[in-house]
């Protein structure tokens, strides 16, 4: 059984559920831009949650290779207002907040985010997994080598999975230091990864298994697809629902995705196959 507490809320995620992306950056590498006024948000809110998201995971800070910064001040000053506006909409929403900082998880749990989802898992905050023990809300923890900027500058491993399982289990057993229970292991699809970095990782993804978390997986429409297909991200969604149903079958429990109803449908179809 695998069930996460989300502000009194059990979710089980013995049955795989899906996580709505909301970017409120500039700049992110599909969506950037898209959702600047309050009806777009909420429109693409309600869509997610009317095809069936269970989360919506809310971004203002953009993560993808070679972004530009983004100050405290600014990441809160997009995120808070948009996660008051969700919440007086859809009240019932889980919200995640991807973020990397402290303060920022903190803000947005006291007005009522349910999940803290942090690329770093600690390292660019070394406060981070201690508010979240505090806080006691569910935690993601990604793997990310380098950071945001340089990451993708020369990625290197001599053996990618047993070098991020060596990471997870420390960043377990830091995190139980603090208290923190509900735990879901993202091996950080792109983030300080090449392309085959990021295939053997899917293809094995079911050895992250044995850590006894939940993973989740984000690979919607990123360039380890659209650059072995030669497209783009806006062609990338067929390519998506592939590497998702390649996802769910080696054992993801989440996949944070752009497009809701078309990874319901690959939920479905897979757990069809499996009944």
């Amino acid at each position: 059984m695998q069930n996460i507490n989300c502000k009194g809320q059990l979710v089980s995620l013995d049955t795989p559920k899906v996580m709505g992306i909301l970017n409120v950056t500039p700049d992110s590498f599909f969506d950037g831009g898209k959702y600047k006024d309050e009806a777009a948000i909420l429109t693409q809110v309600e869509k997610m949650l009317i095809d069936g998201a269970t989360f919506i995971d809310i971004g203002a800070y953009s993560s993808r290779p070679n972004a530009p910064d983004v100050s405290e001040t600014e990441e809160k000053q997009r995120l808070l207002p948009m996660v008051e506006l969700i919440l007086k909409k859809f009240p019932e929403t889980i919200i995640s907040i991807d973020t990397f900082r402290s303060e920022v998880a903190k803000e947005a749990i006291a007005i009522g985010a349910a999940m803290i989802n942090d690329i770093s898992a600690g390292n660019l905050d070394n406060q981070m997994m201690k508010t979240v023990g505090k806080l006691g809300v569910p935690y993601i923890m990604m793997h990310l080598q380098g950071t945001p900027k340089t990451m993708q500058q020369n990625p290197n491993y001599e053996d990618v999975v047993k070098e991020l399982l060596h990471y997870f289990s420390r960043k377990i057993a830091e995190a139980k230091s603090h208290k923190i229970n509900d735990l879901i292991i993202d091996p950080g699809f792109g983030f300080g990864k090449t392309i085959a970095h990021n295939y053997t990782i899917l293809k094995q993804l079911e050895v992250f298994k044995m850590l006894d978390f939940p993973i989740l997986a984000g690979v919607s429409r990123k360039s380890m697809i659209y650059k072995v297909l030669e497209t783009s991200p806006q062609e990338a969604l067929n390519g998506t629902s592939v590497l998702h149903t390649i996802a769910l079958q080696n054992g993801a429990s989440i996949l944070r995705v752009h497009d809701v109803k078309e990874a319901m449908e690959c939920v479905k179809l897979v757990g069809i196959m499996r009944a």
